[in-house]
């Protein structure tokens, strides 16, 4: 059943941040900004690739690790650190970046270049706002163990400190 619920909030959640709402700039915007790249541009597939594999790795990292789903309302059980958290906090968010770049570049799109960026804000906030105070509070020592061992955004090399900080 929480495979379901991870698979529905994919879906709605990144499918609409990164399929329907690029389409929809795609479909009302003019001039691409990005338009030196030519035959380039399907170089763009990579990262859409690499942060499809991000997203759907945390995803299922959520769903049997954490025993809960990406979504804010029906969240891990247990602290997920493991897999790619190990090396940044916010691996599912730069998955998702990760695409919206791609597509950016896929398509020639300053607007989805634009909302991209726009997006990262949004996430930064809402990490800083909502998701770490409530970690803090449901996960306590452990979580502020695993903020100080493991950064924010800038993935990092796995330290002596992260191991302690997963035990």
């Amino acid at each position: 059943m929480i495979l379901l619920r991870t698979l529905i909030f994919t879906l709605v959640v990144p499918g609409t941040v990164t399929v329907l709402v690029p389409r929809w700039l795609l479909s009302s915007s003019s001039a691409p900004l990005l338009a030196g790249i030519g035959g380039f541009r399907y170089l763009g597939m990579l990262p859409i690739l690499v942060g499809a594999a991000i997203y759907f790795w945390c995803a299922w990292n959520f769903t049997f690790a954490g025993r809960g789903t990406p979504a804010p309302i029906d969240p891990p059980k247990k602290l997920v650190v493991q897999g790619l958290y190990r090396y940044v906090r916010n691996p599912m968010y730069l998955g998702v970046l990760c695409i919206l770049l791609g597509e950016a570049w896929l398509f020639q799109s300053g607007a989805i270049l634009k909302y991209a960026a726009g997006g990262l804000i949004c996430a930064h906030l809402f990490v800083l706002l909502y998701e770490e105070p409530v970690l803090r509070g449901k996960f306590g020592e452990a979580y502020q163990r695993y903020c100080e061992a493991v950064p924010r955004w800038i993935p990092a090399r796995r330290s002596r400190q992260t191991k302690s900080a997963s035990a």
